[in-house]
């Protein structure tokens, strides 16, 4: 019986020798995988560290700097947002994509960006920019920037020698009073402007360079009048907030493509509107709410949102929106809000519902 093991000892033999038999196989497999050494001294794992620091480190252009990061998943974008940063950090030439934003910055010199001539994105907004903080060939070296984020600054003019290659300029909510033609010259690539929330009072000729845009926004500012020479592929144009009384003979005749039309909170009267402005077969919404207009203008039919509230209109007058009152002329009007005026239920004529069958509600 001495001979004879205890279980307990015989499954502690049998779960060792388990144990030794899947560490030789193990051994036997790296071994197999591992690369010849042709000396003792030479680290047999080298392969995996050096394949390893390849992923986790790309230098191309320099060194990403301590303060900002630099994800190796990403080794193209530049992470330096909210950092509590006063100067502009140095840039990797490699860089395409460069986040700046939430700091606290207030000067761009003509060598910050020297290196940065990949750059496609580069976001500035919420910092403390000032118009003489940026030299003049501060952005001489970007011949591939096309996005440009510099909202909520302390600029008080667009910086000048911008990019021509940008596409999307945002420079709202800044102190902004004047816009040259010189600042948006040769920018036939834009395609959105938000100027929105500055001190505007005149813009003169500058957007006549600007063939591609798409979308401008100069609501919030002073202007007196709409801009001149208004893109002819303009979709979206939002004036709302200043304080424009009038508005120009023909001036929808040439924007064909203009889609969305913002007017709000303006001082437009019935004696500043021309006669048919607003009847534009292409425009989809029209918001004139919080002016001072004593009649519904004329629309086109094809028109779908109408906001006019807010204003000082006594007569509900069906005319606006249907020529004819048919089973094929229709108002295709989905939302019409007219609250706010000198109008009830009672003034909407009972043969309404003949022109604006589409509409959803009527707020009066």
């Amino acid at each position: 019986m001495s001979g004879i093991l205890p279980p307990d000892k015989n499954q502690r033999l049998r779960r060792n020798f388990c144990a030794s038999a899947a560490m030789r196989a193990v051994i036997i497999l790296l071994s197999a995988l591992l690369p010849l050494c042709p000396s003792h001294e030479q680290d047999p794992f080298a392969w995996l560290y050096s394949r390893r620091s390849a992923i986790q480190t790309d230098k191309a252009g320099g060194e990403c700097p301590p303060e900002c990061d630099c994800p190796p998943t990403f080794s193209i974008a530049m992470y330096c947002d909210a950092r509590g940063l006063t100067v502009m950090p140095d840039v990797p030439s490699r860089m395409k994509y460069l986040y700046l934003q939430n700091n606290a910055i207030s000067a761009i010199s003509d060598s910050a960006l020297v290196n940065a001539t990949n750059l496609v994105w580069l976001m500035m907004h919420h910092n403390r920019l000032t118009s003489d903080g940026i030299s003049e060939k501060a952005f001489s070296r970007l011949e591939r920037l096309e996005r440009f984020y510099l909202q909520h600054n302390n600029l008080t003019s667009i910086p000048r020698n911008l990019p021509r290659t940008l596409r999307d300029l945002r420079i709202n909510h800044n102190h902004i009073d004047k816009v040259t033609p010189s600042d948006l010259e040769g920018m036939d690539n834009l395609t959105i402007l938000h100027l929105h929330d500055n001190a505007i009072t005149d813009m003169g000729a500058s957007l006549k360079s600007l063939t591609s845009l798409t979308l401008l926004d100069v609501s919030g500012n002073k202007l007196s009048k709409v801009p001149e020479a208004l893109p002819e592929r303009l979709h979206q144009l939002y004036l709302d907030s200043n304080s424009i009384a009038s508005l120009p003979e023909g001036f929808l005749a040439a924007l064909t493509q203009l889609q969305y039309l913002r007017m709000a909170h303006n001082q437009l009267t019935d004696k500043g509107l021309p006669s048919n402005i607003f009847n534009a077969t292409g425009l989809v919404e029209l918001d004139l709410s919080f002016n001072h207009l004593e009649r519904i203008p004329l629309v086109s039919s094809a028109l779908q949102h109408l906001y006019l509230q807010a204003n000082r209109i006594k007569e509900f007058t069906l005319g606006s929106f249907c020529r004819i009152v048919d089973v094929t002329n229709f108002s295709k009007l989905q939302t019409l809000r007219l609250d706010g005026n000198e109008l009830s239920q009672q003034d909407i004529p009972s043969n309404s519902s003949l022109c604006l069958r589409l509409a959803s509600s009527v707020d009066v």
